[in-house]
């Protein structure tokens, strides 16, 4: 059999793993799943599993690096929509406020894993730091050209954005998700003035 005969089953299976799992870790939870539901979900045996995925813990961090490209892609798609700095700093929110009115939200998948793996030496939780500080360095660089000046105020001002996109995730599946939208966005233009406001002034 060729390689690549043998390569498109496996893709198959893998890609079905890995859907079944997201599906049911971020609706769920991680510990409270094992792997014989998954197994049963998408319909592939113990075997074909570990053929993919070391264990249960492989199949988590698969299911962060998943979710961490797709939050990748959705804000690298939000900066390319306009070429304003303030602009992208608010579509940036546009799209958190997208996740959070969507059908079947549960909040962040990354808060609701570290939950679940509070010791910061463990792989998921590093996992979760990782894609944190991707997010946090990606805000503050972007509010850093809104102030057109790098550091400073901005750093403070991604810090504060970071955690006012914590709260509106983890208020999105509790509250009104329009109210909680319109609050977070509403904080996101505090941070724009604040940040506006700490510009040196031309001339």
């Amino acid at each position: 059999m060729s390689p690549s005969a043998e390569a498109r089953p496996t893709s198959a299976a893998r890609a079905r793993l890995l859907g079944t799992a997201t599906k049911i870790f971020y609706a769920e939870g991680i510990h409270s799943v094992g792997i014989d539901r998954i197994t049963a979900e998408a319909q592939v045996t113990r075997a074909t599993l570990y053929r993919h995925f070391a264990g249960k813990e492989d199949l988590v961090l698969a299911y962060l690096d998943q979710a961490d490209r797709g939050i990748r892609e959705q804000v690298a798609a939000a900066v390319g929509s306009t070429p304003s700095a303030a602009g992208q700093v608010r579509a940036v929110a546009r799209s958190i406020v997208d996740g959070i009115r969507s059908p079947g939200f549960r909040g962040c998948a990354f808060l609701n894993a570290v939950a679940e793996y509070p010791d910061p030496a463990h792989p998921v939780h590093r996992a979760v730091l990782a894609h944190r500080q991707w997010f946090l360095d990606t805000v503050t660089e972007l509010l850093a050209r809104v102030g057109d000046e790098p550091g400073g105020p901005a750093d403070a001002a991604g810090r504060h954005l970071v955690m006012l996109r914590d709260g509106a995730m983890a208020a999105g599946c509790l509250f009104d998700p329009e109210l909680v939208s319109e609050t977070f966005l509403h904080g996101v233009e505090g941070v724009l003035r604040e940040v506006s406001a700490a510009a040196p002034a031309e001339g």
